[in-house]
């Protein structure tokens, strides 16, 4: 029988906690979402400032990040590529901003990030995921 990483509390609040620290470092209001390796939601947190449609972006990035198991910035340029087909992939958030989290080679789950551009997003959900992988 295999075994396998999981995120668990304490990993969810450092992502949480390292992500949040490094948009109010750069007053950047945003919405984190973290997701265990089937894209299901285990955590969201609205900064102060952050749109209330931030909230769903997010949480659709961080669970196709989990889905897809890579960052969504690669669906967004693969559709600006001129692959538009794939907007008919039965996923949401194919946006930049949602990075999986990975624990010995293996998805384990994913952050996703709205609320600012999408470099931004990416810097964010990289910070947090940097707090456990």
């Amino acid at each position: 029988m295999q075994t396998k990483a999981i995120l668990a509390l304490a990993d969810i609040n450092k992502i949480l906690d390292a992500a949040q620290k490094e948009a109010e470092s750069n007053a950047w209001p945003v919405t984190i979402a973290v997701a265990d390796d089937g894209g299901h939601l285990l955590a969201l947190r609205r900064l102060d400032g952050a749109a209330p449609f931030s909230a769903e972006v997010a949480t659709h990035k961080a669970r196709s990040a989990a889905l897809g198991r890579k960052e969504t910035q690669v669906f967004e340029e693969m559709i600006n590529g001129g692959r538009t087909a794939f907007v008919s992939a039965p996923l949401q958030g194919l946006l930049s901003g949602g990075v999986p989290v990975i624990v010995d080679g293996q998805v384990i789950g994913a952050v996703g990030i709205s609320g600012v551009k999408p470099e931004q997003d990416v810097q964010i959900a990289k910070a947090g995921v940097s707090a456990v992988a």
